[in-house]
C-alpha cells in the first residue's frame, strides 16, 4: 500500500477484523484519553497547543525555547494576502457561501502545489539532508549543489517566484539566534548553500522552504515529521480570506468579464432548432 505496510494477504485482513492494535491513544468514555501513551488530561493541562501538536506527529517533547520556534514558523508565514493562490481558494469559497469547514480544508489541500508550498518544502528538507550526506562522505559542496541542479534543474528551497528576497527570512533567523536556536549544522548547510549560489550566475537565493527546513532538520524531524509539522502553516492567513469574502456580495470575489477571458476554442455558433 502506498505510504505503509504492503497487504501481504487475507490473513492479515482477519486478524484486523474488528480490531485495532495501536499504541497512539485510546478515548476510555467517562473516564480518560491516552495520546501516544499519556493521559491527555493530565500530561498536557498547562501544554500549549503547539507542544501537543509537534508531539502527536514525532512522540518526542521539545523545549520552550524549540516550542518558540517552530510556533513562529507559523506565524511568520501567515499572510492574509486572497491573491496568494490557496488564500484565493478559500476567498473564492467565502463567496460562494461555501461552509467555512470546506473552504478552509480546501485551501489547506491545494497548498500541497508543486511549485509552492508544501511540496517545496518536503523536497527541501529532503535535499538537506542529501547534501549533508554527501559532503560527510566527502563531496565538496559546490559539486554537490551542481549534481543537484544538472539532474533536476531546481534546487529545492532556492528562488523565488516574483522578487529574489524572501522577508520571512530575517525575521525567522533572528528569533532563533535569540532563542540560541541558529547554530545547528543544518541551518548552516542551508547558508553556505545560499552564499554559494549567490557567486554563481543564477544568484538564487535562500527561500523561507529552505531555512524551515534547516531549523527543522537541526530538531531532528524526519521528513514525514516536517511534512506533517508544515501543514498547518498557511490556515492563519487563509481564515481572514474567507470571513472578508462572505462579507461582501455573493460572487464578488475577482470576477472576470467575458471579453477579458482568453478563449482560443471553438469559435461563436448558430444555435439551430430541432
Amino acid at each position: 500500500s502506498r505510504g505503509g505496510a504492503p497487504v501481504r494477504g487475507p490473513r492479515e485482513l482477519f486478524e484486523h477484523e474488528d480490531h485495532w492494535a495501536t499504541r497512539m491513544g485510546k478515548w476510555f468514555p467517562g473516564e480518560r484519553t491516552v495520546f501516544r501513551g499519556r493521559d491527555l488530561h493530565r500530561a498536557f493541562a498547562s501544554r500549549q497547543w503547539m507542544e501537543l501538536y509537534v508531539y502527536s506527529i514525532t512522540g518526542r517533547d521539545f523545549t520552550p525555547n524549540q516550542i518558540e520556534l517552530l510556533n513562529s514558523m507559523w506565524v511568520y508565514t501567515s499572510y492574509p494576502d486572497p491573491r496568494l493562490w490557496n488564500n484565493r481558494v478559500a476567498a473564492l469559497a467565502g463567496t460562494a457561501r461555501s461552509t467555512g469547514a470546506l473552504g478552509l480544508s480546501a485551501a489547506l489541500a491545494v497548498s500541497e502545489a508543486t511549485i509552492y508550498g508544501e511540496r517545496p518544502a518536503i523536497r527541501a528538507i529532503d535535499f538537506l539532508y542529501r547534501l549533508r550526506a554527501a559532503v560527510d562522505r566527502g563531496v565538496p559542496l559546490a559539486e554537490a549543489v551542481d549534481s543537484e541542479l544538472r539532474q533536476f534543474r531546481t534546487l529545492p528551497g532556492y528562488g523565488r517566484p516574483v522578487v529574489r528576497v524572501d522577508e520571512r527570512i530575517p525575521h525567522l533567523i533572528s528569533r532563533a539566534r535569540r532563542l540560541r536556536l541558529s547554530g545547528g549544522s543544518y541551518t548552516e548547510l542551508a547558508f553556505q548553500v545560499d552564499e554559494y549560489l549567490m557567486e554563481t550566475r543564477l544568484r538564487l537565493r535562500m527561500n523561507y522552504a529552505a531555512l524551515t527546513a534547516a531549523l527543522c532538520a537541526d530538531l531532528g524531524f524526519s521528513t514525514r515529521e516536517f511534512y506533517l509539522f508544515a501543514f498547518g502553516t498557511f490556515l492563519a492567513g487563509a481564515i481572514p480570506c474567507w470571513i472578508d469574502a462572505l462579507q461582501h456580495g455573493e460572487g464578488d470575489f475577482l470576477p472576470i468579464r467575458s471579453r477579458n477571458i482568453r478563449y482560443e476554442g471553438p469559435s461563436k455558433r448558430r444555435w439551430s432548432s430541432v
